[in-house]
């Protein structure tokens, strides 16, 4: 048999053994290696590719115990003849049998919904790639505590974990991680609750969806805040409820008569999404008073609820709730990492009740070793440890980027930002935001458009957002001059 040839990565993340594996399962798979034939001994293959002996022989004998491969005493290493008459065909069938990429018109027409035509935000999906990625809702990744995090996957890959982990817990949640959330992270919002109280879900837009598949429907009217969260207003368009927007001023959501025509209302008021203001105490009061009055549900969105450079973070709406009007969303994506997809839920017993019942015929529940993963970060203390290093990163990125608005587009105007991770601005009123967007993308800067955060067939185009939560302390004020230089360019 001809020496192999695989590509191998020396300084790739990837270990040496797992990418000799991961080539030689898709030769074999791939029906390139004959039943019949040795393969190359490891001495050989281990020359022909540049790896130790060791790590060629560790591979082929993982396959082997693993069934893919057979040893011969004094011959070598084959492919299970078996394996190639299974398997291999069915991978060939697959590879050669593909389907049509397209639906007949006439079963298209079938379709309830179009998701995919609703107004969306995008992001360039390399977007570490930019100089100056000004983009929202991602982690920087060099802030990430690895090592703590490895720590916890370990303890959760314990024996007597894994015997919790394993098993079907049908619509059941860690219980280790609900009391970490019932005991450590809620009460940093004033929030407190019994564990019956509390339903985990794959983060934020998850909760949201299962909120708006209970209670909204065409028969529903939803406020939401304009402008506001994209994928909110999506979410609760999906079910043909009418979306009734909401005004936005200087102090957030503003609270009059508009609200009793509303069953739900969706707000973000510790961080406004997308204008960062934070809803002052006597609006809060007047909000749940009038969902008293009105049998209105208020969804309490707290996505960034502890980043407030200014003022010690405001309790939560929750926490002032008396009558169980509202229901709380939160979620580990800000603090830990969006592609988690770990979030939570608080509200009336009862109400969790059904959103349980409802989350088990979706997905059942959350994946209980991340669950677990999670819950171990928390009770180490890493978690609060972690809050805080961001707190004070973020605090100096808050104040480079406000000065250097403040430098280089002293003429825009920019709503008071009191944390978060973000600045919304408001260029001068020529300016069109998503043809700034594009431009600003050819010169290594990523922004994000605000038309799209307004209900509106005319929303104004000067708006835009920038965020500071991946972008390096040194790369902020240079970011912003460019983009200074080409606002002005194009107005």
């Amino acid at each position: 048999m001809r020496d192999l040839i695989f590509p191998v990565e020396h300084h790739s993340e990837i270990s040496l053994q797992a990418q000799l594996r991961r080539h030689l399962v898709d030769a074999i798979l791939d029906n390139r290696l004959a039943s019949d034939e040795p393969l190359p001994s490891c001495r050989r293959l281990a020359q022909s590719l540049g790896v130790s002996r060791n790590t060629v022989v560790l591979t082929y004998q993982a396959l082997a115990d693993e069934g893919l491969l057979v040893s011969r005493e004094r011959v070598g290493y084959f492919v299970n003849p078996e394996l190639s008459t299974v398997q291999r065909a069915a991978k060939a069938h697959v590879r050669d049998n593909i389907g049509p990429d397209q639906v007949p018109s006439a079963l298209w027409k079938r379709l309830r919904l179009r998701p995919s035509e609703h107004t969306q935000i995008t992001k360039p999906k390399s977007w570490q790639r930019y100089p100056y990625p000004f983009i929202y809702g991602q982690a920087d990744p060099s802030l990430f505590p690895v090592a703590a995090w490895r720590l916890c996957s370990r303890q959760a890959l314990g024996v007597t974990s894994i015997r919790s982990w394993t098993e079907d817990s049908v619509e059941a949640d860690d219980a280790l991680l609900v009391d970490e959330v019932r005991t450590r992270v809620l009460p940093r919002r004033g929030i407190k609750a019994t564990p019956e109280q509390i339903l985990m879900t794959m983060g934020g837009q998850n909760a949201l969806y299962l909120i708006a598949q209970l209670l909204a429907g065409r028969d529903t009217t939803v406020g939401v805040e304009n402008p506001g969260y994209v994928d909110a207003r999506n979410i609760f368009s999906v079910t043909g409820a009418r979306i009734k927007p909401l005004p936005v001023d200087h102090d957030g959501l503003v609270i009059d008569q508009r609200l009793a025509a509303c069953d739900c209302v969706y707000v973000t008021p510790s961080h406004q999404s997308p204008t960062t203001v934070t809803l002052p105490l006597e609006r809060r009061v007047a909000l749940l008073e009038q969902a008293a009055r009105s049998d209105i549900f208020v969804i309490e969105d707290d996505y960034e609820a502890e980043t407030n450079f200014v003022h010690n973070p405001t309790t939560a709406l929750k926490a002032m709730d008396r009558t169980g009007n509202v229901i709380y969303v939160g979620s580990f994506s800000k603090h830990l990492a969006p592609g988690l997809r770990i979030g939570y839920m608080v509200a009336a017993k009862e109400l969790i009740g059904e959103l349980r019942s409802l989350r088990r015929l979706m997905l059942r529940h959350p994946p209980t070793n991340n669950q677990r993963t999670v819950a171990h970060f928390i009770s180490g203390g890493y978690y609060d440890a972690l809050v805080q290093r961001l707190q004070r990163v973020y605090q100096q990125r808050w104040e480079l980027m406000g000065a250097a608005l403040t430098k280089y587009l002293p003429d825009s105007a920019t709503t008071p930002s009191f944390g978060g991770t973000s600045y919304w601005v408001r260029g001068p009123d020529d300016l069109d935001s998503d043809v700034l967007a594009r431009e600003a993308l050819a010169e290594g800067i990523v922004i994000e458009p605000g038309s799209i955060h307004f209900i509106s067939p005319k929303p104004p185009r000067n708006y835009f957002r920038l965020g500071f939560s991946s972008i390096a302390d040194e790369h902020i004020a240079p970011g912003i001059e460019r983009l200074a230089k080409l606002i002005h360019a194009n107005t």
